[in-house]
């Protein structure tokens, strides 16, 4: 085949790519993707109900308690998430806009440094497409609208790309040039990273001079993941040599030969694969390299100009890329709400939500552990400052035993509060009884000791019992909490399994 067969047939390919399925096909996909879609919109109204049952700290335990100020903080993250969340869906509008406005077409983003040579191909495709009587538009993003232009993509060996620029080609194929990635300004980087989202399919270009610069991949990793076709394009594949024209040395710009730019090609391949596997990509996603040199297919009129640049082997390249970019345009809707899922919400959750309902959760077997430490500590404690109290009262009030039941008791009763101050002082705990109560001694003691043992009893078995209670308030304060945390975690959990399920379909 020539390259003018090659040409027609490319043009008759990108034209009948618009054309889409048949009709049945075309009802039973757009079917599925609206059932996707409801699935997806189903996952967000669970995750919305899951997030809504954050939890406050029961009316047991004090604002001021750790575990209030956590629960607090998780409820707030779980609005501040969701706020965000809304705020990242709403950023997203201009590219879906300006898939819309494609979305009978494949877009194709073309990508590289800003001396790659975007626009040099681009420019030239509209030039080869317009010779063959086919339709030719350029636009460029203005606040996210597509505004039409008269002129072609500027070209230039700096950046003069200082905003994301495009044309159609025909009826079924857009190119969207971008300010790099590696830009020189930061905005036009952001601009890329913005539009990313509405590509099919990515044209990665690299001058032959530094080809496959594998690192650039790293900027890319976000939409191979999503399973978008990558062709990599070797450009400026010519190079300069001396010939003797009418006497005279003279330097020529050639093409490189078949065999150097074959190297180039499989070395780019082969670099391309190491880094993908590096990222975690399938491979299926890597197209054949191919090297085209658009200076030299302009340089002569005719075909073999056009088939020694290497254009033929691009045509061929593109409409094999275009297939699995068709794919992916149809279930677009589906699939950029599916990454703003599994990217903005789904991540959040993974890496900030679900470890803070971890650390609550810890937080709350520690305090539920140290609840029942604190019960034989602060018995230790009240002990310690009781009982020597008690010889000095017996004296005062050995003949008097309804008073010394009376004092002894108000003395444990003043050593709880004081327990329940250092130890408990995050809970609410019913307040003790303010009027004096006795321990209930017999009416009639024999001997000093003796009554000293009762009332050692009776000491020890009011501060068990009081003790034991306050903890027992405590930690039954902690319960609502714990239950709930474990809900949520699990929830989360299933969102993330369900939403995994979702997305499988989706591309099945």
């Amino acid at each position: 085949m020539n390259a003018m067969a090659g040409e027609q047939q490319f043009l008759a390919h990108v034209v009948g790519s618009a054309a889409g399925p048949a009709a049945a096909n075309d009802q039973a996909r757009r079917a599925h993707l609206h059932s996707q879609l409801l699935q997806l919109q189903a996952w967000q109204t669970t995750l919305q109900q899951v997030l809504s049952s954050a939890f406050s700290p029961e009316p047991g335990i004090q604002p001021s308690h750790p575990l209030a100020q956590q629960a607090q903080a998780l409820h707030q993250q779980c609005q501040d998430l969701q706020a965000r969340w809304a705020q990242q869906w709403s950023a997203l509008q201009p590219a879906r806009s300006l898939a819309q406005d494609f979305e009978q077409r494949e877009i194709l983003l073309v990508f590289g440094k800003f001396n790659a040579g975007k626009s040099s191909l681009c420019n030239f495709l509209a030039e080869r497409f317009a010779a063959q009587g086919q339709p030719v538009r350029f636009f460029h993003l203005a606040d996210g609208a597509v505004v039409e232009s008269d002129e072609p993509l500027r070209e230039g060996a700096t950046e003069t790309t200082a905003r994301l620029q495009g044309l159609c080609l025909g009826t079924g194929l857009v190119l969207l040039d971008t300010p790099g990635l590696h830009s020189v300004t930061p905005e036009n980087a952001a601009l890329t990273q913005r539009f990313t989202e509405s590509a099919d399919g990515l044209l990665w270009l690299s001058s032959s001079t530094s080809p496959g610069q594998v690192q650039e991949l790293d900027e890319l990793a976000r939409e191979l993941r999503r399973n978008k076709p990558l062709l990599p394009v070797i450009t400026r594949s010519d190079l300069i040599e001396e010939d003797e024209v009418d006497g005279e040395i003279q330097k020529c710009l050639r093409n490189k030969t078949e065999a150097n730019r074959a190297l180039q090609e499989a070395d780019v391949q082969a670099r391309a694969q190491g880094k993908l596997r590096q990222l975690g990509i399938d491979l299926s996603v890597l197209r054949s390299p191919v090297s085209v040199s658009v200076h030299m297919a302009r340089s002569q009129p005719g075909p073999y100009p056009l088939a020694n640049a290497g254009l033929l082997r691009l045509y061929t390249a593109i409409a094999k890329v275009l297939a699995p970019a068709q794919a992916y345009q149809q279930r677009k809707p589906a699939e950029v709400l599916l990454h703003h899922l599994e990217e903005n919400v789904q991540c959040a959750i993974d890496t900030e939500l679900l470890p803070q309902l971890q650390r609550l959760q810890v937080a709350l077997d520690q305090e539920q552990e140290r609840l029942q430490h604190s019960k034989a500590a602060m018995l230790r404690a009240a002990w310690r400052q009781t009982i020597p109290a008690l010889p000095g009262l017996l004296d005062l009030y050995a003949d008097r035993l309804h008073v010394l039941s009376a004092e002894v008791a108000a003395l444990v009763r003043g050593e709880i509060r004081e327990q329940l101050r250092s130890h408990l002082g995050g809970y609410a705990l019913p307040a003790l009884q303010a009027e004096p109560a006795t321990l209930g001694l017999p009416p009639a003691t024999v001997g000093p000791d003796a009554l000293y043992a009762t009332l050692q009893n009776a000491v020890r078995e009011q501060l068990e019992v009081a003790l034991a209670a306050a903890v027992d308030t405590c930690s039954h304060a902690l319960e609502p909490m714990v239950l709930p945390v474990a809900q949520m975690q699990a929830h989360l959990r299933q969102c993330s399994q369900d939403l995994h399920s979702v997305g499988t379909a989706l591309r099945a």
